[in-house]
């Protein structure tokens, strides 16, 4: 009776384990995926996000110089993105770059000069130092991130995370993904692709994410460019400053600086620095936030 009496005793103590056990010791709360399951259902979401609008704060490098504060950012689909950074002293643009499907256009206000060049991995890199192809950045942004072509792989369950551990490789190439696949979702809590040769060419950290026009998104950012060992952290903003699948027409990334400004890096930038210009009249247009981020 004694003995019968003490496991009567922790009985509950038991059930509750085991229950516990179920949601975060070795068994996932659903049907096992396969590579092609989950390639799939990346793809889908990949090609269901075609642009995006955010008015975001950012923490990043200009120059050589630690930056943080409010950037407007839109992109869409064909390498097309703009992006405006504000001044934290009075919200007027210190820096603008934009990608029109071919060609980018990158003005520093503050630093009175000029890039320009064909509109591919070094555009972004340009602005924030991080390498990214500008269809990358806005899968990116938008929590959707590239995925190699014919994968083939492995899914494996991280019972500790409750996340799926996806291991891709092809044309040379190998990717790794943390998914959070729980209760219908599909949220790439981190990526990581590592080029032919072996180096990694980006990886990217996502956090917070919410619910945007029906499309589950990242509320925080962090890339990373490990060959050039600089990062950009992002905070994506409120859910009503952002926008997935808005209609952006092409003249929105088109950009014409100013006349007469140097090169970026030229010998005589700094003697142009006393005065600088105004900001062009294609500036970025904003989303209309009801306050400011």
């Amino acid at each position: 009776m004694t003995r019968y009496l003490a496991s009567m005793r922790y009985a509950p103590l038991v059930i509750l384990v085991a229950c516990s056990g179920g949601q975060h010791g070795g068994g996932r709360p659903y049907p096992e995926p396969s590579v092609t399951d989950v390639v799939a259902r990346l793809a889908k979401a990949h090609d269901a996000t075609k642009s995006f609008r955010a008015w975001t704060t950012m923490d990043f490098w200009m120059g050589n110089q630690r930056t943080k504060g409010d950037v407007l950012v839109m992109g869409k689909a064909g390498a097309f993105v703009r992006i405006a950074a504000l001044s934290p002293a009075g919200g007027s643009t210190m820096a603008e770059m934009a990608c029109d499907g071919a060609k980018f256009v990158s003005v520093n206000y503050q630093a009175n000069c000029v890039l320009t060049g064909p509109c591919d991995r070094s555009s972004i890199a340009q602005f924030f130092r991080v390498e990214l192809a500008p269809d990358d950045f806005l899968n990116l942004a938008v929590g959707t991130p590239p995925v190699i072509a014919n994968a083939t792989g492995t899914v494996t369950w991280d019972a500790s995370r409750g996340l799926e551990t996806v291991q891709l490789s092809g044309g040379g190439k190998s990717e790794k993904l943390a998914i959070d696949m729980r209760d219908g979702k599909l949220d790439v809590m981190s990526a990581e692709m590592i080029g032919a040769d072996g180096k990694p060419e980006w990886s990217v950290t996502n956090s917070g994410f919410v619910d945007v026009g029906g499309h589950r998104v990242p509320g925080e950012s962090r890339f990373k460019a490990p060959n050039q060992q600089q990062d950009l952290e992002v905070d994506w903003g409120k859910t009503e400053n952002r926008a997935i699948n808005v209609e952006l027409d092409a003249s929105k990334f088109q950009l014409a600086a100013p006349d007469g400004l140097p090169a970026c890096g030229n010998n005589n930038q700094a003697s142009q620095q006393a005065t600088p210009p105004q900001p062009s009249s294609s500036q970025v247009t904003p989303p209309q936030p009801k306050s400011h981020p």
